[in-house]
């Protein structure tokens, strides 16, 4: 009953992840392909970081 209080500690990280996709995509439809692949590679360090908070909590 009182984990309902408790924030979640994934959910800024799968903020900031979504937010480094968008700004990947606008990358990307813009044509830097280099700021591009920079963003992703930033995003699926996130998204391990993600993975391996979410194992430690279950």
């Amino acid at each position: 009953m009182f984990g309902l209080f408790k924030s979640n500690p994934t959910k800024k990280l799968r903020k900031e992840y979504d937010a480094l996709l968008e700004k990947a995509m606008h990358a990307q439809r813009k044509g830097d392909i280099a700021l591009y692949s920079e963003l992703t590679a930033e995003s699926e360090k996130l998204w391990e970081q993600i993975e391996a908070a979410e194992k430690a909590g279950a």
